[in-house]
């Protein structure tokens, strides 16, 4: 039987022998960004202006009639995604309708013109338990039933996490006998089986964190990684930067998520399931080599040393850091080669590189965040990860998915990346 995927911390003296003076300390800090790791921006600030907004518990709904009605007819929820802070849903809406071949509207515009009424729906805190930011999916899709004229199902989903908070909620109403009256569901490269974000960056996040303490009423560096919806989204995780143990199983708020998910059937039954992926779904990755060297800086008083996950193996290297007196190196065993794989893109590694100002060569900034495996839900062990994620997707039976169509981008590109051929897929199947 193979062991669990772990990480192990050894911690030495460092060779130059003396911990860091409050000079040194200021100095470090002065140049490392306090900023909150691994969040992304997401359209522009100023996007267009609802026709109405409804409030929701833990958030609020941004709503866009379609065909200048002032009434919800066809009705498309869509649920924002893993995040810090509060939903920004005018740059949401310009996100995902940024033109994506010239002379051409944007997506949401398309769904508009042909009578689909948007309801995107937004949370107070993006990093919150997704249970509770259910509650606000949940309202949005009753508030919806209720204003809806006629009798066309509704269509359900979300980007990233909001994809995994809609599945939630839907499978939830189902298992209390409410009926949802949604026709289809729709998840937008969401992470169903897990996330990835590299042990070692995670652990820099913890470590650089208490050189740089937030300034009163901000987050920190690390709030988002150690936030609750990351434990639940992420497939690996650690605590802190002194962690040794297992990293599938570090996080209690993750096992009982995915219980509570199958407790619930997984996904819910009624709708039709659709996906779409923004990795490849032919098995290619991105050629970042395992156990390669991403970047390596070096400053007077400190240090910080990250390698692309090795392939599973042994006490395999991933990096390390220091800081005046502490020198600390990291080992993972049985962790697989993530960062490569096929998969929505997140600028981890670049993200990192620039909050201690280390070189970084362009195309070792992105690796993958959301595995192709887990966007288009094949299915398979969401702890154990008990699969090959190279996996030619698009030869697989359609038995080996839970959702009933999935459509892959013709590359591996950023993840919530609006592309035309995820676009028309979908348009073609809501028409």
């Amino acid at each position: 039987m193979t062991a669990a995927p772990r990480i192990d911390v050894s911690t030495t003296l460092s060779a130059k022998g003396a911990d860091l003076t409050p000079e040194e300390v200021a100095e470090l800090a002065a140049g490392l960004s306090r900023n909150v790791l691994f969040t992304t921006e997401i359209g522009a600030p100023g996007g267009r202006v609802p026709d109405t907004t409804w409030p929701l518990p833990g958030g609020e709904a941004a709503v866009y009639y379609g065909n200048g009605r002032t009434r919800l007819e066809r009705p498309f929820l869509f649920a924002d995604g893993f995040n810090y802070g509060k939903s920004d849903l005018p740059a949401l809406f310009a996100h995902f309708n940024t033109p994506y071949e010239e002379d051409r509207p944007g997506f949401f515009d398309q769904l508009l013109a042909r009578g689909h009424d948007i309801v995107l729906i937004g949370f107070d805190e993006r990093h919150a338990r997704i249970q509770h930011n259910a509650r606000a999916a949940t309202a949005a899709i009753q508030q919806a039933c209720a204003e809806r004229t006629g009798t066309e199902p509704l269509t359900v989903g979300g980007v990233s996490m909001g994809g995994i908070v809609t599945r939630y909620a839907l499978a939830k109403l189902e298992n209390e006998g409410v009926d949802h009256e949604t026709g289809t569901y729709l998840s937008w490269d969401s992470p169903h089986n897990g996330a990835w974000i590299p042990l070692i960056l995670q652990q820099m996040a913890y470590f650089f964190e208490k050189l740089t303490p937030a300034e009163p009423g901000r987050p920190g560096q690390a709030d988002l990684i150690r936030s609750p919806a990351a434990q639940q989204l992420l497939w690996a995780w650690v605590p802190d930067a002194k962690y040794s143990g297992e990293v599938a199983t570090a996080s209690r708020l993750r096992t009982e998520f995915v219980r509570e998910l199958a407790d619930l059937g997984n996904f819910p039954r009624r709708p039709r399931l659709l996906g779409v992926a923004n990795g490849r779904g032919d098995g290619t990755g991105r050629p970042l080599p395992p156990g390669e060297v991403a970047f390596d800086w070096q400053a007077l008083v400190a240090s910080a040393t990250a390698r692309f996950q090795p392939d599973r193996g042994t006490e395999q290297r991933i990096g390390g850091m220091h800081a005046g007196l502490e020198l600390r190196r990291s080992t993972t065993s049985e962790v697989p080669a993530l960062d490569g794989v096929p998969g929505g893109t997140l600028d981890s590694f670049g993200k990192v590189a620039d909050a201690i100002k280390a070189k970084i060569s362009e195309e070792y900034r992105s690796g993958a965040f959301v595995p192709a495996v887990s966007a288009s839900a094949v299915t398979y062990d969401p702890i154990a990860w008990d699969v090959d994620p190279h996996l030619n997707l698009r030869s697989q039976s359609p038995d080996r998915f839970h959702l009933h169509e999935v459509a892959f981008d013709t590359d591996n590109t950023e993840h919530s990346h609006v592309s035309g051929v995820l676009v028309e897929w979908i348009l073609q199947r809501l028409s």
